[in-house]
């Protein structure tokens, strides 16, 4: 069976390099084994999107970049066979403009969308946001916390392989 990592980032503002958290929750034959989160110091101090997720500059001037994140983010990666995120054009666009901001090759990692997934495993919801799925799927959500997103978008992708749909 194979590992695979939920993944979800927060940014501070308009431009993907932005990231100011970001959260892993590794899935092993259906269950979560390793669970990560982060703050990260993004490459600007004017925050955005604060009113989204809570995250201020004060909350991360004192963080780890991403460039001194990555080792850590790297080894949870490269041990996955494939990553999932919920809307994953957005975290995958924020993963590869934040290697290439740090001067870091893009890992070569499948990345599978679970709002893909949630569309074909349950057809009659409203809508297939991540707030809307959980909800349908009985799963607490903290709504832009990376580490509760990345925990439900896990949870989603488990139930949705559950019902045979491929990711």
């Amino acid at each position: 069976m194979s590992i695979f990592t939920a993944i979800d980032f927060e940014t501070a503002d308009y431009k993907r390099d932005s990231a100011c958290a970001v959260a892993t929750v590794t899935v092993e034959n259906n269950n979560i084994v390793h669970r990560y989160t982060q703050l990260l110091r993004p490459p600007r101090s004017k925050f955005v999107f604060t009113y989204i997720h809570g995250i201020t500059w004060a909350d991360v001037q004192g963080s780890p970049t991403f460039a001194e994140a990555w080792p850590e983010l790297e080894a949870i990666i490269e041990r996955s066979d494939f990553m999932v995120a919920h809307n994953a054009p957005f975290d995958k666009g924020v993963l590869n403009k934040c290697c290439e901001a740090a001067g870091i090759i893009t890992p070569d990692k499948r990345f599978s969308c679970t709002v893909k997934a949630a569309r074909e495993a349950w057809q009659g919801l409203p809508s297939h946001k991540l707030n809307v799925v959980s909800d349908h799927l009985g799963i607490a959500l903290q709504h832009h916390d990376a580490a509760s997103d990345a925990e439900v978008c896990a949870k989603i992708a488990i139930a949705a392989m559950e019902l045979g749909i491929s990711l």
